[in-house]
């Protein structure tokens, strides 16, 4: 039983390596989809995982496309702030992927369009000056949600 994070192209080094010390921690697959805005071994992503890589079930992908020819078939939530549902109201499944976007743009406005039936948001104030969460506060946030829909499987 495991849930899977998807990386779109993530950008920022601390954010992957927070969000792989969670999935160290929960039994979640982490896949990254390149172009990586940094390098695996970049000191930064190192630090913020810190010793916990070992424990990470990593898959890297080449590209968007491969991952869905990979995996397009199975269960994909896209979280977006164009999300259709509230996070919360999503039914999550073993074995549900939750994909997320690059830091700076999100996933591709065209694949959000394509699987806009499966997109989720994590609501913010109306009068906020901010694009979005954190992403790794963002996978955290509903990682947890579907973690506790699950019954927190393999946790204690």
């Amino acid at each position: 039983m495991s849930l899977n994070i998807v990386y779109v192209e993530p950008e920022i080094p601390p954010n992957t390596g927070n969000i792989a010390r969670t999935c160290a921690a929960t039994d979640t697959r982490l896949h990254l989809v390149k172009p990586l805005g940094f390098s695996l071994d970049n000191r930064h992503l190192k630090r913020a995982g810190l010793d916990y890589w070992p424990y990470v079930e990593i898959e890297i992908h080449e590209s968007l496309q491969e991952f869905m020819e990979k995996y397009g078939n199975r269960r994909l939530w896209l979280a977006t702030t164009k999300g259709k549902l509230l996070y919360t109201e999503a039914d999550f499944h073993d074995e549900d992927f939750i994909l997320f976007g690059k830091e700076t743009r999100g996933l591709p406005e065209s694949f959000i369009n394509e699987n806009d039936d499966r997109t989720i948001r994590i609501p913010m104030s109306a009068s906020t000056r901010a694009r979005s969460f954190n992403l790794s506060n963002s996978a955290n946030i509903i990682l947890f949600e579907a973690l506790r829909q699950l019954g927190f499987p393999g946790l204690k």
